[in-house]
Order: C-alpha cells, then sequence, then structure tokens
C-alpha cells in the first residue's frame, strides 16, 4: 500500500512546487505576475497551475500573453516516453475519460484570447516521434506553420492533424488550429529534488525562508494545507501575507556590495521566469527576433550590437561589479564577454541556467582545476587561410559545420574541433572556472594555428553561453572573427547564419 501512496504524494509534491516556482516570483519588484492559482476551480482542465500577468507579456506570436494554464505530469521514473498518439489517451494524464487534448480544447472555452497552456512533464518526447521536430528551439511551443504545412493526411504532419482531428470530432485543420494553438510541451523537466532546490532559490532572492536542510519540504505541505482552507489564488499581496502569518518571510537587507543584476533577453523562456534584474537594468530584444530568428528588417551588426555594448558599458560604468543573466543567443553571449572583457575591471558573475536551474558561475569558482579539457582535430580543407572552428560541447557540431563551410566559406583552410573527451553533453560543463579554462584553450588553439595574423576565424558553436561568454572575453586572441547562429527550429536554412563581426 506504501509504494503505491508513495508515488501519489510526489506527485502532488510536484504539482506544489511548480506552484511555489511561479508564486514566488511574485514578490521580485519588477514581476508582472499578478496572480497565481494551485489548483483551479475553472477552466476543469491545465487547472494545476494558472499564472496571470499585468500587463500581458510578449509570447512567439504577435499577440501578447495574458495567462498560463499548467497541466503538470509527474512520474516515478525518468526514463519513459511519449508521442503525439498519447494525446487523445486519457490514462496518459491519469484520467479515465479526458485526453490531454479533450483538456486542452475545453480550457480554451474559457481562458482569455492568447493565453498560452504548458504540459509539463517528467517523461521526454520519443527521439523519432513526428512531434518532437514540431517544437520550437526557443518557447517549446508547437510550430503552427510546421504542422499545418499544406501536407495530405498521408504525411508525417497531416497523419498527426487526421489523428488528433477525428479524435476531437472537428471538421476541419483551421478548427484544430485553432485549438493547438499556444500549447508549448516543456518535456524532460527538472526532478522533485531538482525543483525543490530551483524553489529555494527563488525563495532566497525575494525575501523568503528556504528549507535547504530540512527532510521534509514545507512548502509542499503548505500548498495543499492552504487549499484545505480554499486558499489557492494569490496576489502579491495576499501571498505576502500569509508567508508572514506563516513565518516564512526573512526580510534580508541588501549588501553594500552586491553586484548589480543585470539581463540580456532575446528570445523567450518559461513565461514565469520573467526576469532577474529590474527594468532599467535589463535588455530585451524579442520584438527584434520572429522566436528565435532575426527579423528580416533588422540587422545583427547595425541594430542588435550596438544596442548590446551600449547597455553593458551603460551597466559598468554604473558597477564594477554585475551579475549577468542572459536568454539570449549565443552571439550575443559572445559579443557581451568581448565588452565586459578582462581588461574592462569589471567582475562579472553569470547566470548559467541548464536541466538543474540557474546557478551562478564565476571565472574563478575553482570548477577548472582538474577538469576535463577539449579534444582538439584538426582538419585541412583547402588553401584557403581562414579557420573554421566547431565548438562541439552541448552537442556535435563538425556535421552542421563542414557542411556551412563547404557551401558558402570558400577560404576556408583549415577547420579546428573542439569536442569534449566524454562527448557532448548538457552538464559536461562543471562550473564558471572549467568554462573559462576551456574558453582559454580555444583562445589559445585558434591563436597558434593561425598562420597569417589577418585570417578572419568563423566560429560554430554548440555549447552553454558561459562559455561563449568567456570566449569573448579572450576575443583579443581570436580576432578578426564572424560568429554564426545556428537554426534550431529548422524554420529558416537549417543550418548556420553569420551574426556579429567582431575585428
Amino acid at each position: 500500500m506504501a509504494d503505491a501512496v508513495t508515488p501519489r504524494w510526489n506527485g502532488d509534491k510536484y504539482q506544489a512546487r511548480v506552484f511555489w516556482h511561479n508564486a514566488l516570483h511574485m514578490l521580485a519588484t519588477d514581476s508582472v505576475v499578478v496572480e497565481v492559482t494551485f489548483e483551479a476551480d475553472a477552466p476543469k482542465a491545465f487547472d494545476d497551475v494558472v499564472v496571470k500577468y499585468d500587463p500581458p507579456i510578449a509570447g512567439s506570436g504577435p499577440v501578447r500573453v495574458p495567462a498560463t494554464y499548467h497541466q503538470v505530469k509527474w512520474h516515478v521514473e525518468l526514463g519513459g516516453r511519449f508521442g503525439y498518439k498519447d494525446f487523445i489517451e486519457p490514462d496518459f494524464i491519469g484520467a479515465t475519460s479526458v485526453s490531454l487534448l479533450q483538456r486542452l480544447r475545453e480550457a480554451k472555452k474559457i481562458a482569455p484570447a492568447g493565453a498560452q497552456f504548458d504540459f509539463v512533464t517528467t517523461y521526454r518526447i520519443h527521439d523519432d516521434d513526428p512531434l518532437s521536430p514540431l517544437l520550437s528551439g526557443t518557447d517549446r511551443s508547437i510550430l503552427i506553420d510546421r504542422l499545418f504545412d499544406g501536407t495530405t493526411d498521408r504525411s508525417k504532419t497531416g497523419k498527426i492533424r487526421k489523428l488528433w482531428r477525428e479524435h476531437l470530432g472537428l471538421a476541419s485543420d483551421d478548427e484544430l488550429k485553432a485549438v493547438v494553438s499556444g500549447l508549448r510541451i516543456f518535456d524532460g523537466q527538472l526532478s522533485l529534488d531538482e525543483l525543490r532546490a530551483q524553489v529555494n532559490l527563488r525563495a532566497e532572492v525575494v525575501g523568503a525562508l528556504t528549507c535547504r536542510n530540512n527532510s521534509d519540504f514545507r512548502y509542499d505541505g503548505l500548498a495543499q494545507a492552504l487549499k484545505s482552507r480554499r486558499l489557492n489564488s494569490f496576489t502579491r499581496e495576499t501571498l505576502r501575507a500569509i508567508l508572514a502569518e506563516e513565518g516564512l518571510l526573512a526580510e534580508v537587507a541588501p549588501l553594500a556590495d552586491a553586484p548589480l543584476p543585470v539581463a540580456i533577453r532575446s528570445f523567450h523562456g518559461l513565461a514565469a521566469d520573467l526576469s532577474i534584474a529590474s527594468p532599467e537594468n535589463t535588455l530585451v530584444l524579442t520584438e527584434a527576433f520572429n522566436q528565435r530568428y532575426l527579423r528580416a528588417d533588422r540587422s545583427w551588426q547595425d541594430d542588435i550590437g550596438p544596442r548590446v555594448s551600449t547597455f553593458l558599458a551603460e551597466a559598468a560604468r554604473r558597477s564594477g561589479k554585475l551579475r549577468l543573466s542572459l536568454d539570449a543567443h549565443a552571439s550575443i553571449a559572445f559579443l557581451a564577454g568581448s565588452v565586459l572583457d578582462v581588461k574592462s575591471g569589471v567582475d562579472t558573475t553569470l547566470v548559467q541556467k541548464g536541466r538543474v536551474g540557474s546557478r551562478e558561475w564565476r571565472a574563478d569558482d575553482g570548477t577548472g582545476a582538474g577538469a576535463a579539457r577539449l579534444v582538439v582535430t584538426s582538419t585541412a580543407l583547402g588553401k584557403g587561410r581562414d579557420i573554421a572552428v566547431a565548438l562541439g560541447v552541448s552537442r556535435d557540431a563538425e556535421k552542421e559545420t563542414r557542411a556551412y563551410v563547404a557551401k558558402s566559406l570558400k577560404g576556408v583552410g583549415k577547420l579546428l574541433t573542439f569536442t569534449m573527451p566524454s562527448g557532448p553533453g548538457q552538464q559536461v560543463v562543471a562550473g564558471g572556472g572549467h568554462a573559462a579554462a576551456l574558453a582559454e584553450q580555444i583562445a589559445n588553439q585558434v591563436r597558434d594555428s593561425r598562420e597569417d595574423p589577418d585570417a578572419v576565424v568563423h566560429i560554430f558553436a554548440a555549447c552553454p553561453n558561459s562559455v561563449m561568454f568567456f570566449l569573448g572575453q579572450e576575443h583579443r586572441g581570436v580576432a578578426p572573427c564572424v560568429v554564426y547562429e545556428f537554426d534550431f527550429d529548422r524554420r529558416g536554412n537549417k543550418s548556420y547564419q553569420p551574426s556579429f563581426v567582431i575585428e
């Protein structure tokens, strides 16, 4: 009996932690989250956690987002996989008669226009399932133009549309499009312990007590206790009052020598993770992009570059210590490093995000000592003087780099490929010191391999933004260089495109 009850308890805990992760954000001074509800009374679908914004936030489309509705599904094991067919099966979400798609349709009847609907699960989408390439690498939304691509019902996307359309009893693809627009699928989400760490981190930031050293996690039981008292919907004021009543507020005076929090955002992540810096210390570039893609009327070099450089230079004048969060393209991380390089005199702490949440990374955090270094392979491609650099840290980058160079960079005569000894992965970089050491290794190798000081270095990277930032700090050793962005959503050229030229 205990073995059967424990998974249910843990599922309740997971849902509660998703709630607190969103609710505590309201206490940030610059938050636009105005209400968070746990197990909402309506709509009776995607009601596990409901987050409302005022003013509405920018989304991946033209309509601003007034609210996000979460359907949360935790699983005992992390090895589970699912695909598009599971979205019509009630038991996939632990129901008996209503599927995920049916819940989505019912929720959209009540939710305001432009709302987002997030399916959050610890399971992962099958790599070979046709649903996988339909998700945006920017905000995990379904790529509507790719799902509704005009193909017949016999195509890969057509089979998805046909199954979903017939399951919902819809007469046309246009009706189905209205149902699935705004659906985002967050698969492979944090474990219970990782989510606990994130709630503790957010609590610490906004002045609430943490529960790091207890075997129990008080926030879990508090969410259920409040729900039993019919207290499940909170504004900033009511949440603060409840936390004060429960003895969970820990007002801490800011340290006089604390770093200035600054943020650059060029694409959207989870809706509630809006900012870690005040509006005047945040550079928002999302209006220049359509998801991850630079708008046709904008230029990396003439529009984005000057705004980033000016913003960081002004921040550095206000404080010699910065805490920098980069929800931004790799090219922007590199440019940021070139502005805040070692000669700038600015002490920079980076907020690195990953599967285990947000962590502070510094070049002097000690993680570089004894950590693995990159394996370097040098390949002659021709007689050109330029050098191509493929950084395969998070994923393999050599194949796409070779293809792009062969097609578009006839002046490249040498390819330097950098890989981790254990292979690519999301957690192969141990911390800021490790990232800085890897960046220094890359810069030194490029410098030693360059026979012509005027040769252009073309950088193709698949690595954490922190590595790109630290490599940007080493830009004097690799410039002149061109940084490239990869088509993660495979909606554009399905390859790389140049961004900044740095002299």
